[in-house]
């Protein structure tokens, strides 16, 4: 259980996440800070773009490289509200990102600290600074709870 407020990167990427639960979209948020200010905040919005690759990390990611005017996001930080898939994990790799701070672990799909786990392996090109565990509960109960109503 988390005892101290949230940063306040987690609590923007939650409330993307509840932006994302409000369009009918899976609820998770991500947000990226450069020298701490936030420039791109994104959700989960596969079905309302028709696009599988639209996960909230790929978003947030795009929307930062066209705010930098560069491929690279050195010295970023992304917050996410769950562990990132194969795929997102594999745009972080590549987009350089400094550091991943999550909320909610994914032991289905999740590719950081399950599955895949990306940054282990030796083809990995860069490998962030991990930080699990951060809003867990919040993200968690935002998960259960979507799911919950569709049951």
């Amino acid at each position: 259980m988390n005892r101290w407020p949230l940063p306040e990167p987690m609590a923007l990427a939650l409330a993307e996440a509840r932006s994302a639960a409000d369009e009918g979209e899976v609820p998770i948020g991500a947000i990226v800070v450069k020298d701490g200010v936030v420039i791109a905040a994104a959700h989960n919005a596969p079905r309302r773009l028709a696009d599988p690759t639209a996960h909230a990390e790929v978003l947030a990611i795009r929307a930062a490289a066209a705010t930098l005017g560069s491929e690279r996001l050195e010295g970023c930080e992304l917050w996410v509200t769950l562990e990132p898939c194969a795929m997102c994990a594999g745009a972080i790799a590549h987009a350089r990102i400094a550091r991943l701070y999550y909320g909610a672990p994914d032991p289905k799909g999740g590719a950081v600290e399950h599955g895949a786990q990306v940054f282990e392996q030796a083809q990995c090109l860069h490998r962030p600074e991990v930080y699990p565990g951060i809003g867990e509960a919040a993200a968690a109960e935002l998960l259960r709870g979507f799911f919950r109503e569709r049951r």
